[in-house]
């Protein structure tokens, strides 16, 4: 495991799902509310020196187009103007140049393992912190286990479940081969000729209404283990994932994986993301940053806006960030392990506040322990409870 990977360890196919709270408070922490999350585990955070992603603070090269400041969206061009003509057709473009989720809440999946635990013990009194702040909110499901017999029946279950209420489901799809450079998480498909045939699957069971999918998170960020062939497979198979999905239903969002704020520098970042087809309206929505890791939504906000404008692309990607376990922020140490002192963060909105910040997502479901608090990926009551209170 590279020391500033974000490791997901994955037992199995995570279901669950978060709910649609709007949340504007300024402050990380989650206020006393309830969400259901995924059935998987964590990507274990980065020791860093500093936990700002500034400029002065990171190994960015100069930048290519000094001219493009953060948070500064560059006029569109015509293409990019009949692209949001198009996308309007289907959601409210923001001023931003990027478009508004139709629904307005996302969809807590009714099978996850918190939820398992909460009709399971009735007489706990942890019962009422982590029902109310963890299992009644909205959580990703996760997609972690190759079996392409059953995929599309899984992913369709899903996103009929939630078009039927209305919400935005948020899928994880975590199959790449190489999974994790061999870590605790390895696995996944046998190659990239099945990993596409996986993705095809995959995309067989969107249906036609508004989902998120969150593509195969530490595959960009980490992939510095890979020689440079296989690093270059790897990004054109993802490209490929991601023109796959919006093909098979326009109205889902795909986002690529950005690492987090405490690992790459923006410039970097941004240069694999463009490889792996992440700048193209045709593959991707935007980036994701800070699944299952603890770095502060402040710190992510402006690291996904430094990548983005290294990106390029048109003026409508945007970026959504895990923030379900990063009330407190990343430990000092480093540590990524189920680390003591996290708290819960903000809970998952489609209605940010923030220019080109899409969603807070609970991408991680808290109280899945990393392997320290219990076996990878397993519910942890205790945890939650720490998480949570």
């Amino acid at each position: 495991m590279v020391a500033a990977a974000s490791v997901v360890v994955a037992v199995g196919t995570a279901t669950g799902m978060l709910s649609a709270l709007d949340d504007r408070h300024a402050s990380d922490e989650a206020k006393p509310e309830v969400s259901s999350s995924p059935y998987l585990a964590p990507l274990p955070a980065v020791r860093t020196p500093s936990a700002s992603p500034s400029p002065s603070a990171s190994a960015s090269p100069p930048r290519k187009n000094p001219e493009k400041t953060p948070g500064r969206t560059p006029t569109p061009t015509k293409e990019e103007k009949a692209e949001r003509a198009e996308k309007a057709d289907n959601g409210v473009v923001r001023e931003n140049g990027s478009t508004a989720f139709v629904s307005t809440g996302l969809y807590r999946h009714p099978q996850s393992q918190v939820l398992d635990w909460v009709r399971a013990n009735s007489g706990d009194p942890r019962l009422a912190v982590i029902a109310s702040r963890i299992a009644d909110h909205p959580a990703a499901v996760w997609f972690a286990d190759y079996t392409p017999s059953t995929i599309t029946a899984r992913v369709r279950a899903v996103t009929s479940g939630a078009a039927a209420q209305g919400r935005v489901p948020v899928l994880v799809a975590y199959a790449i081969p190489g999974r994790d450079c061999g870590g605790a998480s390895q696995g996944g498909a046998p190659d990239l000729d099945a990993y596409d045939a996986w993705i095809d699957a995959f995309a067989a069971g969107l249906g036609s209404a508004e989902a998120v999918v969150i593509l195969e998170p530490d595959s960009i960020a980490q992939a510095e283990c890979l020689s440079s062939g296989r690093r270059s497979r790897r990004f054109a198979s993802l490209a490929r994932a991601g023109r796959v999905l919006k093909a098979a239903n326009p109205r889902v969002r795909v986002y690529y994986d950005a690492g987090h704020s405490g690992w790459n520098a923006a410039e970097k970042q941004a240069t694999w993301l463009r490889q792996a087809g992440a700048a193209s309206a045709a593959s991707s929505d935007g980036v994701f940053s800070n699944v299952s890791n603890f770095h502060r939504t402040a710190d992510e906000i402006a690291y996904d806006r430094q990548v983005l404008d290294a990106l390029g692309g048109p003026a409508s990607l945007g970026a959504v960030i895990d923030t379900s376990r990063n009330g407190n922020g990343a430990p000092p140490d480093g540590e990524w392990c189920d680390p003591s002192g996290r708290k819960i963060g903000r809970v998952p909105t489609l209605n940010t506040g923030e220019s080109r910040i899409d969603a807070f997502l609970w991408v991680k479901l808290p109280g899945e322990s990393d392997g320290c608090k219990g076996s990878p990926g397993t519910f942890s009551p205790s945890y939650a409870y720490d998480l949570a209170r």
